[in-house]
């Protein structure tokens, strides 16, 4: 039996379902980075299983709810990747500085997940361009020598992505799939 058989099988299903769709919610299930119109969509996209992990979420994924701003959508990100967890509804509208009534529309997509920030699968992850080399001399992988060649790197501009990291400092791939789980930009 062909081992992709399963997959490849699921995958037609998924397409014939989709292609069963209106165009509008195949589009809110398809595309990760579709922004929601309406407190419409956002109940269509919970219904069809779309959720946002509050305390795991990029700047992308709060982008998608109506009404949020690229800095809010940051500050949130920046918050949240620190190890700052949210809790509620309420936690989340004081960061926003609004009315946990404003942000009820969201609440059928939001997930509030816990981690353990002691746990091991937590990772303390920083951003190469304000960590200090105190800081990064932490990371798996990453010496003294690095470290230095990491801050010193900044003086021609931020780090766009680890691509750009990469390649300015002419990193190995091995080094950069170990420092992927590490570094945000």
């Amino acid at each position: 039996m062909n081992p992709f058989g399963r997959s490849q099988a699921w995958q037609k299903l998924k397409q014939s379902l989709l292609a069963n769709l209106p165009p509008q919610r195949s589009q809110l299930l398809q595309d990760p980075f579709y922004r929601f119109q309406s407190v419409t969509e956002v109940g269509q996209a919970a219904q069809l299983g779309v959720r946002i992990d509050v305390n795991r979420a990029t700047a992308d994924d709060w982008l998608r709810l109506p009404g949020v701003s690229i800095h809010q959508a940051r500050l949130l990100a920046t918050l949240t990747q620190s190890g700052v967890q949210l809790h509620s509804l309420e936690e989340l509208a004081a960061v926003l500085n609004t009315t946990s009534t404003r942000l009820k529309a969201w609440e059928p997509i939001l997930q509030f997940c816990f981690y353990d920030q002691d746990g091991a699968d937590h990772l303390q992850r920083l951003n190469p361009n304000t960590a200090t080399v105190e800081q990064l001399i932490r990371l798996p992988a990453v010496d003294l020598y690095l470290a230095r060649r990491l801050v010193e790197g900044r003086r021609a501009g931020a780090y766009r992505n680890l691509a750009d990291l990469q390649q300015r400092l002419a990193l190995p791939s091995g080094l950069v799939e170990t420092l992927l789980h590490y570094l945000y930009f």
